[in-house]
């Protein structure tokens, strides 16, 4: 591991030490879990069941944007929606050990839901309307915004200076993105849409079935931004099958919370920011010894190409009929 990375002074001692200065007894047993964004252990704790560590990435979120995500998480426990909060220990959610900060969470399994199930898309609009009936309540006051400029226009100006897209593909790589970005920058201005406080990351990874229930998981990425957000990545298939999926998911939805369906003409505009943040996301971690071992694609220039082909497919995808509501 490179030395120079923050991450790379997080040894195994350390994270034990960390969570014994908790006052726990561990058993020594540790499982690194699946993050890349920060580091996810499983610990085992002498006499009593496993738990969850997660070591915040540095200089990422701030204290205060930290603790409005585990306010945030907690509040909606509170209100018996299934999510899983961060562990309360002497009323503190953040604790700092070595340098890291970190917080416990309680071990929870599941599997994940069937979104081909109608029946598992009702339950799903019915807990994300749940979600954003108390994510309406106020707005975050520290973490970030879901704009067009944050998820693409800076993404855009990272990639281009960073030099991450090969010499041969840039032309096609930028004139494709600058050209979405205008497009979308017109799109999400004509659509009036009231922001809320959302997931954030809302896919099938981040949600468990679990005793006949749905719960959602890694509230990290939180933020403020449309409704429309959380519910988009459900949908798949053709333009039937994604009618089909929505229907479903906004029927459960507006149980608790009111679908707007203007927000509809946003859903291909929010895949594409997805996009080309998630590329940027690659090329910003790429110090990071633990991106080049697990996305060795990124640096290849099949990967930039397919980006060309996928992006170009989304500026015809902005020009086809809307999903609609019926």
């Amino acid at each position: 591991m490179d030395s120079q990375h923050p991450f790379a002074l997080l040894t195994p001692d350390t994270v034990l030490d960390a969570v014994e200065s908790l006052g726990y007894l561990s058993d020594a047993r540790t499982l690194t879990l699946n993050s890349y964004e920060n580091r996810v252990f499983q610990i085992g704790i002498e006499g009593a069941q496993p738990l969850i560590a997660k070591f915040y990435r540095p200089d990422r979120w701030s204290d205060e944007a930290i603790l409005e995500e585990h306010a945030y998480s907690l509040e909606l426990a509170e209100r018996d929606i299934p999510v899983i909060p961060p562990m309360q220990v002497e009323g503190r959610t953040l604790f700092e050990f070595a340098g890291f900060r970190f917080s416990l969470f309680k071990r929870f399994g599941g599997r994940a839901p069937e979104l081909d199930n109608p029946d598992h898309l009702l339950m799903l609009g019915r807990l994300v309307g749940r979600l954003h009936a108390v994510g309406a309540m106020r707005p975050f006051a520290h973490r970030p915004s879901l704009t067009v400029q944050s998820f693409g226009h800076d993404s855009i100006a990272w990639l281009r200076d960073s030099g991450v897209v090969p010499e041969n593909l840039r032309p096609a790589y930028f004139s494709v993105a600058d050209d979405l970005m205008q497009v979308i920058d017109q799109r999400m201005q004509a659509v009036p849409f009231k922001t809320v406080r959302l997931h954030g990351d809302l896919h099938v990874g981040n949600l468990l079935w679990r005793d006949e229930s749905l719960y959602m998981v890694d509230m990290d990425d939180c933020r403020q931004g449309p409704a429309i957000q959380d519910l988009w990545m459900m949908l798949s298939g053709d333009h039937n099958q994604r009618q089909a999926q929505l229907a479903e998911l906004v029927e459960g939805y507006n149980e608790f919370h009111d679908f707007d369906p203007r927000q509809l003409a946003l859903v291909e505009s929010l895949r594409t920011l997805r996009l080309v943040h998630y590329s940027a996301w690659l090329a910003r971690r790429w110090d990071d010894p633990a991106f080049p071992r697990h996305f060795p694609w990124f640096a290849s220039e099949r990967y930039w190409a397919d980006q060309v082909l996928t992006l170009r497919e989304q500026r015809a995808a902005l020009d086809e009929p809307l999903l609609r509501l019926f």
